[in-house]
This record gives structure tokens, C-alpha cells and sequence, in this order.
């Protein structure tokens, strides 16, 4: 059983706010939707983003560059040049 990672954060966040146990939680947890769904390391993660006031369960935007700019330039590389070596593409 598929279950989205999203619905899981808020299922913790709820037994969050009932103060129940990281260990408890991810037994709970791992007997309704099968097993090693969580583990109670990252049910202990997102306990502490909690505990410190982040309840935004959506993963944050990261910076950096995009994947699909860096993309391009590497095709592009490639079709001009096809037994162009790694070390050439990284520079």
C-alpha cells in the first residue's frame, strides 16, 4: 500500500498534538499501513521540527540551480562533441 508522504506528516503531526511517543507513534504507524512505512527516527525528526514551531508539513522551495538549465548545457555539450570525456562536461 502506496501512502504519500504528506498524509503520513500530517498523521504525525496529529499524534503530535496528543503528545504520544516518537516510538509508539511509529509502531502505530507502521501496524496500520504496513510495516516500515516510518521508522522512529523520522517520526522523532518531524517531532522536533514541531516542537520548534514548524508545522509546515509541504516541503519547503530549495534554492540552487535547476536541474533543467544544467540539462541543457550537458545535451548540448554532448551533441556537439559525442566522445567528450566526463571531466569535460563537469568543467
Amino acid at each position: 500500500m502506496e501512502v504519500n508522504k504528506e498524509k503520513i506528516q500530517f498523521f504525525l503531526q496529529f499524534f503530535f498534538d496528543k503528545s504520544e511517543n516518537a516510538c509508539q507513534v511509529a509502531e502505530i504507524m507502521n501496524g496500520v499501513n504496513g510495516a516500515d512505512i516510518v521508522t522512529a527516527n523520522y517520526v522523532q525528526f518531524w517531532f522536533r521540527r514541531f516542537r520548534s514551531g514548524i508545522f509546515d508539513v509541504k516541503e519547503a522551495h530549495r534554492t540552487g540551480r535547476h536541474v533543467v538549465d544544467i540539462f541543457d548545457k550537458i545535451t548540448e555539450i554532448i551533441e556537439v562533441d559525442r566522445h567528450v570525456r566526463s571531466h569535460r562536461i563537469t568543467q
